[in-house]
């Protein structure tokens, strides 16, 4: 059997490392355009950064070796062309131009593998072709970022605030680089977090000195000897000696274009579950391809390393007899930026609502660890609810405590259609050093059920701001004084009474008018939000999440 594989990165030489461990006898050719094959190009920005010192640390086996072309044939009896184009597809004859150096090859096939990755979406912005625009998806981009750092460059203005942008920031930002991140949308990371959530992650980067510009458009780049020198944006120039191109990515799909393939309604190569494109022969995985979002049923695209990694073990599977089914995605992602692990999986508020589903929030902040115990974090946990089903169908979380596995917990639940009811009684690991007896994920199903079952109404602080102009209301706020001091919701509207003094001063607060309840996190405003109600006031609410989610 002869295998021919396009594209080296993880889609393509995981189908190829999985066919030989099945079939000792197949020819296994991988063909790839690049200089690097198998680089781990999620480790792009901390190469950058410094923390990860020379680019084939990024291709190393656990044990050492670099997955090179040498590594491949030696352990595993695969060809790894490199700096070799696939330049065009025979799919009657089954066969592949390729074309290395200045010779023309042709290679045969019996299953052919298209692992094509993706492209760098670029805007149309003057100037973006210009010397010292990058885009950080390759290792030849993060190289010449370094080059660029250790010729002197000290400003950099990355475009876009998604997963890569904000990667690049801290990365730019730990080669003291003077940073600023412009992004159109009015949030950072807009695919992935609502806006509550999001401002926490804008915070955190603007305590970390870079400059973050939301609800701005990039006009053009200016440059001065072909080479980018400033960056302007809504009539504000920004100088810059590097620019970081993070507007997203699009899947590379030309071969399959040009040799008939059919192209799902996303742009990505269409397959089925079994990683099939229309032809039986041909199959594709990772970036190029459309998945399926399991909550919404919408097709995809879903750019992501693991997703790429689970593409190729199916696809070696199934051309070595098996019949091994991809169901699809639920988009869970985690990445760091500075001191905060920030995740997402499922839906969030945008997406839920494109797909016609009806929903709840909730935001709790709670410590990832027993609150006596030291090093204890506070995170900040928001879930989606969809009415009705009572299903969970998103999270989103963020903070410097141990945020990924909550994650990894509810986007489990998410995929197996779990409702907030057996979340909330689900079997987790407690040991003070590692989580609170209700762990954050329990504490945050137990506050949806709080919410679905009417036990309190809740608003985010962007309603408080509007309704504190717009009403006559009443914050209440149960914190002590010490901390009303502190930090506080400044309006002549706001009244401090500590929760411990509530039920012997409910004369001070007026029954007529509606009450908004604050705390620092939220489990006292639901404690007075109780008493009140069991006092007969008829219009309470809280802010959720409490000063921890209120932005000044």
């Amino acid at each position: 059997m002869d295998v021919v594989i396009i594209g080296g990165g993880a889609a393509g030489l995981k189908a190829a490392s999985r066919i030989r461990r099945k079939d000792a006898e197949a020819n296994i050719t991988v063909v790839d355009a690049g200089k690097y094959v198998s680089l781990g190009r999620c480790g792009l920005p901390y190469y950058v950064g410094g923390i990860i010192h020379e680019i084939d640390n990024l291709r190393e086996t656990t044990y050492g070796a670099v997955r090179d072309e040498d590594y491949f044939r030696r352990l595993k009896n695969i060809d790894v062309l490199t700096q070799t184009r696939a330049v065009e597809i025979d799919r009657n004859r089954k066969a592949v131009k390729i074309i290395r150096g200045e010779s023309e090859d042709e290679l045969n096939y019996d299953y052919l593998v298209l692992a094509t990755g993706s492209v760098p979406s670029k805007p149309p912005i003057e100037g973006i072709d210009a010397e010292g625009v990058v885009t950080l998806t390759s290792a030849e981009d993060a190289e010449k970022i370094v080059e660029l750092w250790e010729e002197g460059a000290e400003k950099a203005v990355i475009i876009g605030a998604g997963l890569i942008g904000l990667e690049s920031a801290e990365a730019l930002k730990n080669l003291d680089m003077d940073v600023t991140v412009i992004e159109m949308m009015n949030r950072v990371a807009p695919a992935l977090l609502d806006r509550e959530m999001a401002n926490l992650v804008e915070n955190h980067l603007r305590e970390k000195e870079v400059k973050v510009l939301t609800s701005t458009r990039v006009e053009r780049i200016i440059t001065e000897n072909d080479r980018v020198s400033a960056v302007v944006a809504d009539g504000k120039e920004f100088a810059a000696d590097v620019v970081v191109i993070a507007t997203g990515v699009k899947p590379n799909t030309e071969l399959a274009v040009n040799s008939g393939l059919k192209i799902g309604e996303t742009g990505g190569i269409w397959v089925n579950s079994r990683m099939q494109t229309s032809d039986e022969c041909i199959y594709a995985g990772g970036d190029c391809v459309e998945t399926t979002h399991l909550v919404t049923g919408k097709k995809i695209l879903a750019p992501f390393g693991d997703v790429a990694n689970k593409h190729g073990r199916i696809i070696g599977e199934n051309i070595t007899g098996g019949d091994v089914q991809f169901p699809g995605v639920i988009g869970t992602s985690v990445f760091k930026i500075f001191d905060y692990t920030v995740a997402s999986a499922g839906v969030n508020e945008t997406s839920a609502r494109d797909a016609g589903i009806d929903f709840m929030t909730v935001i709790v902040p709670c410590p990832d660890r027993a609150h006596y115990y030291p090093r204890t974090s506070y995170i900040r946990l928001k879930l989606i609810v969809e009415r009705g089903t009572w299903k969970v169908i998103g999270a989103q979380a963020v903070g410097t405590g141990e945020v990924a596995k909550r994650i990894d917990v509810i986007s489990a639940a998410i995929q197996n259609g779990m409702t907030i009811d057996q979340l909330s009684n689900l079997d987790l690991a407690y040991a003070p050093p590692y989580s609170p007896a209700l762990d954050p994920v329990i504490t945050a199903a137990n506050v949806a059920m709080n919410k679905r079952d009417g036990l309190f109404d809740g608003i985010n602080s962007f309603e408080l701001k509007k309704m504190l102009e717009s009403e006559d209301i009443v914050v209440l706020d149960v914190r002590s004084e010490d901390e009303f001091k502190e930090r506080r919701i400044e309006s002549e509207k706001v009244i401090n009474i500590p929760i411990l003094e509530l039920r012997e001063r409910l004369d001070e607060i007026p029954r007529d008018k509606k009450i908004v309840v604050v705390c620092a996190i939220g489990l006292r405003s639901f404690e007075a939000l109780r008493t009140l109600k069991g006092a007969g006031y008829k219009d309470v609410m809280i802010l959720e999440g409490g000063m921890a989610f209120w932005f000044d």
